[in-house]
């Protein structure tokens, strides 16, 4: 096999694991309910309760939306890792100041998880204020 092909099998295989693995952590949805106000990507949602939904396709997407249905976002995300399986089903977010932007989601028991990717709007105010992460619990549905 020439050495171009093997390299591009190679590596669609590991994307599509990769893949695999990050699809198998929400298996239907993530809920989590926050008091503040926050950014997912370029989206500024409002306090309150929320869902997060895989999107089916190639595509590293998710959904995010209030329970309400009024305010939702299709965000990208990549893979990430941790050593050991995550303990408690959490949401993470990035605090600049007066502003918070979703940035992680862990499952409980897996060692995958998603790394939002940041926006814009999270772009400047990382430029202007040291990150403070901080993070809610989440409930995994399955």
């Amino acid at each position: 096999m020439k050495p171009k092909l093997k390299s591009a099998m190679l590596a669609g295989a590991l994307l599509l694991t990769v893949a695999t693995f990050a699809r198998a952590q929400i298996q239907n949805e993530l809920t989590f309910e926050t008091t503040f106000p926050f950014y997912a990507g370029n989206a500024k949602m409002p306090a309150g309760s929320y869902k997060v939904t895989p999107m089916q396709g190639p595509a590293f997407l998710l959904l995010i939306e209030d329970t309400s249905g009024s305010h939702s976002m299709y965000l990208e995300f990549s893979p990430t890792h941790a050593d050991n399986p995550h303990p408690q089903t959490d949401v993470t977010f990035n605090n600049y100041g007066k502003l918070d932007f979703l940035n992680q989601l862990w499952i409980q028991g897996q060692t995958y998880g998603m790394q939002i990717l940041p926006g814009k709007a999270e772009e400047i105010a990382a430029k202007n204020a040291t990150v403070k992460r901080h993070s809610l619990p989440g409930k995994s549905g399955g």
